[in-house]
């Protein structure tokens, strides 16, 4: 048996979970998916537990606001309520499940202060102090009321460089640390080491750039061929090159001189080519959320799974927090994904190399 094997086969023993030796295709499949769902306690009449015990989804996505409704709560009242649901899904889970969430700080926070959580500044309140000392203070704080919670998986932080400051998903909600390269890699390496203590994974977002973007891919197609600068590249080769990145989120953003019929989600130029041969990147990419409408709104949902796995991406963020809720959308997306591998659209190698990522990072 080969060393890295046998190592991974003890971390994994020493985590109190023991995978199968040859899990099945769908088992597989099942741990790509990260699923949003309504609720804020576990019931078992709710889809969310069906698709957690039954089908051993990978991980679940968490917000305070359900946006088909436009209604809160979501899944976030209070911090003992949170816990309590977090903890209930754990239990049920057969696998150790990614409980993720968007706690960036400022305007992207789902755990806000009226819940009775700790008050939070934005990226770029810390990078225009550039205090390292602030920086670790807020990264601790929220580091440590996520391990507290039992949440293991922030979607954070965001090194979107501030090449356009009015851009309406990034500059415009202060979600860039600054347009100075240094200062955006020092200040995220500063959130990745506070959160690692706290053994919370972090996901640096949005790649390969989403800062120079003059449109919200929250709406649909947004185009950066003529705005995006090479340079937003540098943050993630330096964290990269430190071995601090285990996991990236990609952009929908569309770049015509990198993949002219693709956005980044969906092409195998950016996501395989550059990120991963280029930049070397070998841990887990996440697909920014399938419900945005630069997505969900020019792809079917089976296009979109297709090239997305072909791309590169090894979890298929589906927050179901878009245009309309889908309570199936974990058993649809299973159904679809294999499918495409059973007629060869997919093969069961790249379905394999997703798997063995998550589960070594898992551990």
């Amino acid at each position: 048996m080969k060393l890295n094997k046998l190592l991974l086969l003890l971390m994994v023993a020493s985590c109190g979970y023991t995978p199968p030796d040859d899990a099945g295709l769908k088992d597989k499949i099942a741990q790509m998916l990260l699923v949003g769902f309504r609720g804020t306690e576990l019931t078992d009449d709710n889809p969310i537990y069906h698709a957690v015990k039954t089908l051993h989804i990978g991980g679940v996505i968490l917000f305070d606001y359900d946006v088909p409704s436009k209604s809160r709560p979501r899944n976030i009242q209070s911090a003992a309520q949170l816990k309590k649901l977090i903890a209930d899904l754990q239990q049920l889970s057969p696998t150790p499940l990614w409980v993720a969430i968007d706690e960036e700080g400022g305007r992207v926070s789902r755990l806000k202060s009226v819940y009775g959580f700790p008050h939070t500044v934005s990226a770029k309140f810390q990078g225009t102090k550039d205090d390292t000392a602030v920086t670790a203070f807020y990264a601790t704080q929220t580091a440590a009321t996520l391990a507290t919670l039992g949440v293991n998986l922030n979607f954070a932080p965001c090194v979107d460089v501030d090449v356009n400051p009015d851009c309406p998903i990034i500059g415009k909600l202060e979600r860039s640390f600054s347009a100075d390269l240094d200062k955006v890699a020092k200040h995220a390496g500063i959130w990745i080491a506070a959160h690692t203590k706290q053994c919370v994974l972090t996901c640096l977002k949005h790649f390969p750039g989403h800062g120079s973007a003059t449109h919200d891919t929250h709406a649909g197609l947004t185009d950066v061929t003529a705005t995006w600068q090479e340079i937003e590249l540098i943050p993630y080769r330096k964290l990269i090159a430190d071995s601090a990145v285990r996991l990236i989120m990609t952009s929908h953003i569309v770049h015509a001189g990198l993949d002219a019929s693709c956005p980044a989600t969906l092409s195998k130029a950016i996501l395989t080519d550059l990120l991963r041969e280029q930049l070397g990147f070998t841990g887990v990419i996440v697909s920014d959320d399938l419900a945005m409408g630069a997505i969900a709104r020019h792809y079917p949902l089976e296009e979109a799974l297709a090239k997305a796995i072909n791309a590169g991406v090894d979890v298929l963020c589906l927050s179901n927090n878009g245009d309309v809720y889908d309570s199936h959308i974990a058993d649809k997306a299973l159904d679809i994904i294999y499918r495409l591998v059973k007629t060869g659209k997919i093969t069961p190698q790249r379905i394999d190399q997703s798997y063995q990522r998550i589960l070594r990072i898992k551990n």
